[in-house]
């Protein structure tokens, strides 16, 4: 049994290492291939490590590279994760930002466009991908990342306010740099990440599940054994059509846990009415996995 254990561990940790490689080479080439060439800064810590290094060029006797100033930025961050979170999520997120950073600086930019818009569309959508691939895979990409994870621990908040706040004033950094016109297009940038990041990782999108059943135990047993969720049981329904006895069950998981949802409900009941809607907000205790 151990050797089984250590056999998925050791496969997980492949498949991370694996995924914060393909995340180094799809920010780098966002960045190489579409913001330094169209003057598009992106969102967050590596924002702020672009900044600094426009910064370094103009007013300094020495330039800071934007891989350099990434990960050195991150440096604080990696402290706060390993106390706060978790020593094997930093480490994990220490990799990655590790990976991003080496392949910013070795992977070679290629001429393709300097229009802004294109850049700042195409460069979003690159990195949006990767980010939201590395959280399906359970890594983190460093930045504000840990600054959520370690707040929302403490307050129950979220680091929404922060994040915009903080994103402004690198879009405002933008047109002082770059000139207005290109505050508005870095914005264009960030809005096109984080709606691929969205469609790519599907973990933190809420959904309420409605199962009408004959079948309730069954049921409730193939899901929890899919899904850690709870389910509340309403007894006594009574179908319209037939006027038989029936169960409703009621339940919420992520987008992300759709396919176990689906693959339980045809293991104990292919017949039950399932209704899946999603939800704007949650109330109370949801089980989050441990990073």
């Amino acid at each position: 049994m151990d050797d089984v254990q250590r056999l998925i561990k050791r496969h997980q940790s492949i498949g991370k290492i694996s995924t914060a490689f393909i995340y180094g080479i799809l920010v780098s080439v966002a960045m190489n291939f579409f913001w330094t060439p169209g003057h598009i800064y992106s969102s967050g810590i590596t924002g702020l490590a672009q900044l600094v290094t426009t910064l370094s060029e103009r007013h300094l006797s020495f330039s800071i590279s934007t891989a350099i100033g990434l990960f050195l930025l991150n440096v604080p961050l990696f402290i706060l994760a390993w106390r706060k979170i978790s020593h094997q999520f930093a480490m994990y997120t220490m990799i990655t930002v590790f990976m991003a950073s080496l392949m910013i600086k070795m992977l070679h930019p290629v001429h393709l466009t300097t229009d802004p818009i294109v850049c700042a569309i195409f460069g979003g959508a690159v990195n949006g991908f990767g980010t939201g691939l590395a959280l399906r895979n359970g890594i983190s990409t460093g930045g504000l990342d840990i600054l959520g994870i370690v707040i929302r621990r403490k307050t129950g908040r979220s680091i929404g306010t922060i994040n915009m706040a903080f994103n402004t004033l690198i879009i405002i950094a933008a047109g002082f740099m770059y000139g207005w016109p290109y505050a508005f297009y870095s914005a264009i940038g960030l809005v096109v990440n984080a709606r691929v990041m969205d469609m790519t990782y599907t973990r933190q999108q809420l959904m309420q599940v409605m199962i009408i059943t004959d079948r309730p135990k069954t049921v409730i047993d193939s899901i929890q054994n899919h899904i850690r969720r709870g389910i509340t049981i309403v007894h006594d329904a009574e179908g319209a059509y037939h006027h038989d006895n029936k169960t409703i069950l009621f339940t919420v998981i992520s987008q992300y846990e759709m396919n176990d949802l689906e693959e339980a409900m045809n293991e104990a009941d292919n017949s039950a009415f399932v209704s899946i809607s999603e939800l704007y907000k949650v109330l109370g205790h949801f089980y989050e996995p441990k990073l």
